[in-house]
């Protein structure tokens, strides 16, 4: 009885906690709203329906994913699941009451339920009934009796009771006997309430006529339908054992900590028998078949010694309440309980679980935002389960409590991922006990890039200079912006930016590779048209909103030497009938001509130096850097009258380029003595000229040429002899002196006026060209011709005034003369 009224306080103690402490947790933790409690059978099929908590807690079914419904319980979620998708309490494994709860009279597995965003914690209450799934067991399946052949009627001989794990109605045990002649069965009642079931003699034995009897004693409890179990019982009828053994005292109680060492002895129950002999040794053993108390204690048969055989923990059970049975050699044997309280060690460190955590936080995240949401345990009780959480190191993030054991791991300030990347967050959690116990979670988190971070140049202004000519599609630059960020944010697309006017010189001239920054020639340059470029470079991230800088690029054309001087004058495109004349009576270093070229490169690539590359350069000098042409020496009359000066004239580049032209000099008094030069030199030209046409045709005009001199030639006999005229000798003057006043008017005080000229026909019929002089007063043509057998040489002296001369296809200009073919 004493036994049972401890059993009922333990269970109002544990009601009362169970009304108590849901307000309690209400009233300290401020997101916990709802309480709820159902009750279910055990041994409930696996996927039956316990309730709707949504339902329940009026919450939308639409939310609970997104909220994240959760069991928060270190047992209880084996044997519950959610479906988030309707909100119903599932079985999710066989309860067996009496696995959870033992003999306890009320069986209620607690969770809680956790939602997020925002946070909400609910109680669950579920409350097992018990039903009737255990048969009474009896601890042996066979009892032998030694009753004394003796034993008056009336005797009552205690037997074993049989137990049955189930509770209440369930666990109410009658007992009957089989039919016999002799005994009948009856019941005691111990002072913790307990019901023995009782053999009465109800008549006298008689060894000699049976001295063994087999009943069947069979145990049924209240349940429907209801459970038996049986034992034999053998009685033995011998001589005469009329006592039982009796224990010193009816329940021991005895208070031990966890973690005693295995084998230590904690009790010794003792019984004692009046009898004598085999009737009074006592055998001590324990009357429970729970496996928890067999492979936790040992107790010796014969000095009811009772001692550790397992490791005790007071996390796994509190108390045990052991029957003990001492037994004399008769087969009597009395019953007496033994109850052990299992004392709280601090044995047990705080753990710790993450209940909900991101692992990636954006670095733009505000204070306050939250990190993980923790939960912390302790097994132990009392002080010894009281835990405290901080967070080690100086980082920005603080921990507080939330209520039922739950922490909030939130920012205390911003972040900055460009700083750090990720942090290591190590929660500690002590406990108040004594030693104190400590244990450590860590939580890794990330710091997402957000684009706070503008792409970078490390100069405001490049510079590049390019040598012109380059090859077309080569990279001439290439442009390398930083950016902080990472991934999208910190990938960089390079453009140009150019005025509207300018784009289409700018993209005909570079171009960009957004992706590496690199600037391509999309032809070659040319200082001599474009001597340098302005761009500006614009840099984006990829990042929402994008970020960007620019930068100036001045591109600076180098000067190649790719351009030949220029000879301006004299023209280069002179025929060899060109000629300057220079007077017989110059002085030494008197100017007769200058080479006048020019460079279109620039810098020492447009330096111009002039040579004499001819063997006339001992009458002539020429001045390096001007052109200048002048003589050298006084002319002498062993001196050429016409020499041609090759005038070279070369640039600074490297390599050097170079261009030449010749200039045909004609040293001369008077102009007329430059005249039959001239024409010498015109007739070779055209006869060398022509005497390739003249070798193809040759052989068809022979024919034709021997018939047209025989013609000639008889014309000419036939004149001759009808001209009643005869020639003489004629003056070479045909025109009278010209006044000197009337020849400085002319003359540009190079070539004297007048002078003398020979025109000669060619002797090749083909070559019919001459320069025609037209004189300045008319003479018969009659008498400037003189024939003779010999030849058909015509000579012509004529004066010729400058103002007067003309020349077909040529002219004369400065002091240059110009003989060429009509």
């Amino acid at each position: 009885m004493a036994g049972l009224h401890l059993q009922e306080g333990q269970a109002m103690q544990r009601l009362r906690w169970q009304v108590i402490f849901p307000f309690l947790f209400s009233w300290l933790c401020h997101s916990v709203s709802g309480h709820i409690r159902y009750s279910i059978n055990e041994e409930l099929r696996k996927g039956s329906i316990v309730g709707n908590i949504a339902k329940d807690l009026q919450l939308d079914v639409k939310d609970l994913t997104r909220r994240k419904l959760q069991i928060m319980s270190d047992v209880s979620d084996k044997y519950f699941s959610i479906n988030i998708d309707n909100g119903n309490l599932y079985i999710a494994d066989r309860i067996d009451r009496e696995t959870l709860c033992g003999a306890a009279a009320d069986c209620v597995l607690t969770f809680d339920v956790l939602l997020e965003n925002p946070l909400n914690v609910f109680n669950i209450n579920i409350d097992v009934n018990d039903i009737n799934d255990n048969p009474p067991i009896f601890i042996h399946n066979t009892l032998t009796l030694d009753m004394s052949e003796s034993t008056s009627p009336g005797r009552r001989f205690l037997l074993q009771k049989a137990e049955d794990v189930d509770v209440g109605v369930n666990s109410v045990i009658s007992y009957r006997l089989s039919t016999n002649q002799y005994f009948i069965l009856g019941e005691k009642v111990s002072t913790d309430g307990s019901v023995f079931p009782e053999l009465i003699l109800e008549k006298p034995l008689d060894r000699e006529t049976q001295d063994k009897h087999e009943l069947i004693l069979t145990a049924s409890d209240g349940g429907n339908p209801v459970q038996t179990g049986t034992a034999l019982i053998n009685i033995i009828v011998t001589d005469i054992n009329d006592n039982s053994p009796v224990f010193t005292q009816d329940v021991y109680k005895v208070r031990v900590r966890e973690n005693i060492p295995v084998n230590s002895t904690i009790l010794q129950v003792s019984a004692s028998d009046e009898d004598e002999g085999v009737n009074g040794q006592i055998t001590y053993s324990f009357s429970t078949t729970a496996n928890n108390i067999l492979q936790s204690f040992i107790i010796n048969s014969k000095n009811g010694e009772i001692r550790t055989k397992g490791t005790l923990d007071y996390e796994m059970t509190k108390y045990y309440d052991i029957s003990v049975q001492a037994k004399d050699g008769g087969g009597l044997a009395a019953n007496a309980k033994v109850l052990i309280e299992i004392t709280d060690e601090n044995d047990n460190s705080p753990e710790v679980s993450i209940t909900s955590s991101s692992d990636l936080i954006p670095e733009d995240s505000a204070p306050g935002t939250l990190v993980a949401l923790i939960r912390v345990r302790d097994r132990d009780s009392a002080e010894n389960g009281e835990v405290q959480c901080i967070i080690q190191g100086d980082l920005p993030f603080e921990i507080f409590s939330s209520g039922s054991n739950i922490y909030k791991i939130v920012t205390k300030s911003s972040l900055d991922r460009e700083i750090i990347t990720s942090y290591n967050i190590t929660i500690q959690a002590s406990d108040k006990g004594s030693p104190e116990m400590t244990s450590r979670k860590l939580i890794r988190l990330d710091v997402s890039d957000v684009n706070d971070n503008v792409p970078v140049f490390e100069k405001l202004t490049y510079t590049a200079f390019i040598p012109e000519n380059n090859v077309p599609g080569a990279s001439i630059y290439n442009f390398q912006a930083r950016d902080m960020d990472i991934e999208d944010n910190a990938k960089i697309t390079y453009s140009i930016i150019s005025t509207s006017n300018e784009e289409d010189l700018l993209s005909s001239y570079i171009s960009m590779n957004p992706v590496t920054g690199v600037i391509y020639a999309q032809r070659s340059f040319d200082y001599e048209k474009q001597k340098e470029f302005r761009i500006q470079i614009i840099a984006r991230d990829n990042g929402s909103p994008s970020l960007n800088s620019s930068t100036t690029l001045r591109i600076c054309i180098v000067d190649q030497n790719d351009n030949s001087p220029v000879i301006l004058y004299p023209s280069p495109e002179a025929d060899s009938s060109t000629f300057e004349m220079v007077p017989w009576t110059s002085e030494p270093g008197s100017l007769v001509s200058k080479v006048v070229a020019v460079d279109a490169d620039s810098g020492h690539n447009a330096w111009l130096s002039y040579f004499l590359q001819s063997s006339e350069a001992s009458l002539f000098t020429i001045d390096q850097h001007t052109g200048e042409i002048r003589t050298s020496r006084v002319f002498q009359e062993k001196d050429i009258m016409k020499h041609g000066i090759v005038v070279l004239v070369r640039d600074n580049g490297n390599p050097s380029r170079s261009a030449s032209v010749t200039i045909n000099m004609v040293i001369a008094g008077h102009f007329h003595q430059v005249l039959p030069e001239l024409s010498n030199q015109s007739i070779k030209e055209e006869s060398q000229s022509n005497l390739q046409f003249y070798l193809v045709i040759a052989l068809a005009l022979i024919s034709f040429l021997f018939m047209v001199t025989v013609i000639i030639a008889v014309v000419s006999k036939y004149k001759e002899s009808k001209s009643s005229t005869s020639f003489g000798s004629m003056s070479t003057s045909l025109y009278p002196p010209v006044d000197p006043r009337f020849m400085s008017q002319f003359s540009n005080g190079t070539l004297p006026l007048p002078y003398s000229y020979d025109v000669f026909v060619t002797l090749d019929p083909s070559e019919r060209e001459f320069a025609f002089l037209k004189p300045q007063h008319n003479v018969p043509v009659e008498s400037l011709i003189d024939a003779d057998d010999s030849g058909m040489e015509i000579s012509i002296s004529m004066i010729v005034v400058i103002s007067e001369i003309q020349v077909y296809g040529k002219g004369v200009s400065n002091n240059r003369l110009c003989y060429g073919k009509k």
